[in-house]
């Protein structure tokens, strides 16, 4: 299937009928989001929607520019799905933001990682000091892309991970979507990891549980589609500045929520 997107859901509603053996969908609402679980679940789902197999949760959110509220259903939505896709066992973490911060549509995965409150460097003076309950240890990494460190966002990433040892890697990455109306508005949730670049035929080295040894989560919004009437070019919202301000902060906070659950929104707010 040539589609240059990112987003499962798109790719399984082009397929005919006929070829949606080994795929599973679900869709239900709360309030004004819509969720639609997609997940495949053999080789033949895989081929067909060419993406692993896995699951991949489709949020679709009022428009991050039209929204200015983090704390309301859909925090509670995307920080449950979170917690769905992290394993029982897993108790220390790093999160890595996927892109470049220089260019505002690639910039997500950046400015979400600032955002991560890390807890790997404290001790047992946390409690006692800072009035903290028990939290789980936590890194955060921006890994830039292989044009601003000349290092594959793989080799990086697979180098961290055997230094901290973390039980699960959380990856935030922009994405790119065929559906114009799903840019800055919708969020992609999967356990299957990412392929940096993909959705705009920039492929990387693919970045999952094989590479890595532990489990992955993928998050990520489309901020980029292909330009209808020339290939060579996508396209962007003229407010995506304020779409990546406010998504990253969103999802920043969905993720330190899902993975310190000792800790609610309202205090991480405040220590921001």
């Amino acid at each position: 299937m040539n589609i240059r997107t990112d987003i499962a859901l798109e790719r399984y509603d082009l397929l005919p009928e006929k070829h949606r053996k080994g795929v599973k969908v679900d869709k239900w609402k709360r309030k004004n989001v819509e969720i639609t679980k997609v997940e495949i679940t053999d080789k033949e789902g895989e081929q067909a929607i060419g993406k692993p197999m896995g699951k991949y949760f489709t949020v679709e959110l009022p428009e991050f520019s039209h929204e200015s509220e983090i704390v309301d259903i859909r925090l509670e939505i995307i920080t449950k799905i979170i917690k769905d896709l992290i394993p029982n066992n897993a108790k220390t973490f790093l999160v890595a933001g996927i892109g470049n911060e220089n260019i505002t549509p690639d910039a997500l995965g950046p400015l979400c990682a600032e955002k991560i409150f890390p807890t790997r460097h404290f001790e047992n003076f946390t409690e006692i000091q800072q009035h903290l309950p028990s939290l789980n240890p936590v890194s955060s990494i921006s890994t830039g892309v292989l044009g601003q460190t000349g290092i594959e966002t793989a080799e990086y990433i697979t180098g961290i991970v055997n230094l901290v040892k973390p039980d699960l890697v959380i990856m935030i990455d922009a994405l790119a979507s065929s559906d114009l109306s799903a840019l800055g508005r919708t969020v992609q949730l999967s356990d299957t990891g990412i392929s940096p670049g993909a959705g705009v035929g920039n492929y990387r080295k693919r970045i999952d549980k094989t590479t890595l040894g532990v489990p992955v989560v993928s998050i990520g919004v489309p901020t980029v589609t292909d330009f209808q009437y020339n290939d060579s070019m996508i396209v962007t919202p003229k407010d995506i500045d304020m779409i990546i301000s406010r998504a990253s902060s969103f999802l920043s906070l969905a993720i330190n929520c899902a993975i310190q659950p000792n800790m609610d929104a309202e205090t991480f707010l405040a220590l921001s």
